[in-house]
């Protein structure tokens, strides 16, 4: 121990000799490179809520959305327009859509009930007078094939009238066309008249026939009923065919055109579709309901609609320009106006009632044809503040994405798509996905948006200036006999105290006027030389 003494007293002078030396006779640092690009602080701010601003990327306090940079000196210059970063316009997550001519498919809801085919119901009327003395069809509801008995009538004149037929069969033959004639009157066909002629004998009971297929709706007729010519006896509907009953608003009816497919659900067969063609728009709008009534033809075959059952249909017309339909299926043909079931390539007359076919394009029709379609904007693009729209338009051949706030005039909406009445182009590129967001960050930068944009169409018209009617300072009716002259401005007053109030500062209630559209009265000054 005590040898080692000496040696520590040896080397502890060196060690602090060889620090000293370091920190005092150490050659100089190179200087610390500057950057050439200085750190700006990052704030992050919410694209709902801008007044929240922090310094690091989080949620948002107060919807928790994912905040977005807030970016310095991100203004292109355009008082409407917006530049941000490829990073920010990533965390935005904006998309965009082409403006483009195309047809759109409308999507029209109706809802309505199932009923006869008015042109198919046949009424059964009494051809002689008589008594009813056997009813065959004695309920409501009951189907009945065409030729079907339906009652046996008791008819003194019928007797007579038989009696005559067979007179004229053995002594009158050049009378015998005329008496067949009165028994086909009645309703007698010709096998009936020839049953008749070979039996020979006056019966003084006739059998009253169907003479069409379907379902009794009506019975008017009764066991022992004395009837009169003419009464009506039964309806019969036949219900191969229906019509559906349909309302439809009034800011749809622009695009239902006669002859139009539509489709209908009903509650009997659920998941099943069933088609009808539009065959009559009622041209009268319901003024309780706002609706007006659309009638379309049903093939019932299987009889499974029933006249009352509720019916909710949809119709999907093709929407092209000028309030026009596309139909390219009737491109070029031919269509009943009173039968929309009857479609030929060529004009012609209607099969079921003879009238001249019209074009399709005559009841608003067009063909597949481009130059027809409307100008189109998927419906997310466009930012809706009461009556005005704004849509955010991508801006070509920029360093960095912008953007620029463009207020335009929309039309119907169609489906998942808005038609563009004015304000665009076709070939631009709309926002569809972030517009809501590129708002907020031109209202953080205090620039027009969505809620301040002012519509051109009112700021490009000059603003009429009207007379002064009140005073600036107390909101009266002007008084002419008090008044002050200023700057050539004559300045009217309700009272003689508005005076000295507008002379302590005039510039203040000059602005005010020219603000409210007053024009103030030209005095001449009088100089003095």
């Amino acid at each position: 121990m005590n040898k080692l003494k000496p040696a520590i007293f040896i080397i502890t002078p060196l060690i602090t000799g060889f620090l000293l030396r370091g920190c005092l006779f150490a050659p100089p640092l190179p200087p610390p490179e500057t950057s050439s690009q200085e750190t700006e602080l990052e704030i992050w701010t919410c694209s709902m809520h801008p007044q929240i601003q922090l310094p690091k990327f989080g949620k948002c306090p107060i919807c928790f959305m994912d905040l977005i940079p807030l970016e310095a000196g991100g203004d292109s210059g355009g008082e409407r327009e917006l530049s941000i970063s490829p990073y920010s316009a990533k965390l935005m997550d904006i998309e965009t859509t082409l403006v483009e001519h195309r047809f759109a498919e409308a999507e029209i809801s109706m809802a309505g009930k199932v009923d006869y085919d008015e042109t198919r119901l046949s009424t059964i009327s009494a051809w002689v007078p008589g008594r009813i003395d056997r009813l065959f069809v004695d309920y409501t509801g009951m189907p009945v094939q065409e030729g079907d008995h339906l009652a046996d009538l008791f008819s003194p004149e019928l007797l007579n009238a038989q009696k005559e037929l067979l007179l004229a069969i053995r002594q009158s033959p050049e009378m015998l066309d005329s008496v067949r004639e009165r028994f086909r009157l009645w309703g007698f066909d010709a096998e009936q008249i020839r049953q008749l002629e070979e039996r020979g004998e006056a019966s003084d009971h006739m059998t009253i026939h169907a003479t069409s297929g379907g379902i009794v709706i009506h019975r008017n007729a009764s066991e022992g009923m004395y009837v009169e010519m003419g009464t009506k006896l039964f309806t019969i509907a036949d219900l191969s065919r229906v019509w559906v009953k349909l309302d439809a608003y009034e800011s749809d009816i622009q695009w239902l055109r006669y002859g139009n497919t539509v489709e209908f659900n009903v509650e009997a067969f659920p998941g099943e579709t069933f088609e009808g063609t539009i065959s009559f728009i009622d041209p009268m709008i319901d003024p309780a309901t706002r609706t007006a009534k659309v009638r379309i033809i049903v093939e019932n075959t299987d009889n499974k609609l029933k006249p009352g059952m509720f019916v909710r249909a949809v119709a999907r017309p093709q929407v092209a320009g000028a309030g026009r339909v596309m139909n390219p299926d009737l491109a070029g043909k031919w269509i009943s106006p009173m039968h929309p079931e009857v479609i030929k390539d060529e004009p012609g007359p209607c099969d079921v009632c003879g009238m001249p076919l019209v074009t399709a394009e005559s009841l608003g029709y067009v063909a597949e044809d481009s130059s027809t379609a409307p100008l189109l904007i998927p419906v997310t693009a466009a930012l809706k503040t009461g009556k005005r729209a704004v849509v955010y338009v991508e801006i070509q051949d920029q360093e960095k994405p912008t953007y620029e706030g463009r207020e335009v005039l929309l039309g119907p909406r169609l489906g998942d798509f808005y038609v563009i009445e004015s304000g665009l182009e076709e070939g631009e590129r709309v926002v569809t996905r972030g517009a809501f967001k590129l708002d907020a960050e031109l209202q953080i930068q205090a620039k027009p948006s969505m809620m301040s944009v002012p519509s051109e169409r009112q700021s490009d018209q000059p603003t009429e200036m009207k007379p002064q009617t009140h005073c600036p300072v107390m909101g009266g009716e002007i008084n002419k006999t008090i008044y002050t002259d200023h700057n050539g401005m004559r300045i009217y007053f309700c009272c003689t105290g508005c005076d000295a109030e507008f002379k302590a500062d005039p510039e203040k209630y000059i602005q005010q006027m020219h603000d409210e559209g007053i024009k103030q009265e030209h005095v001449e000054q009088n100089h003095v030389h």
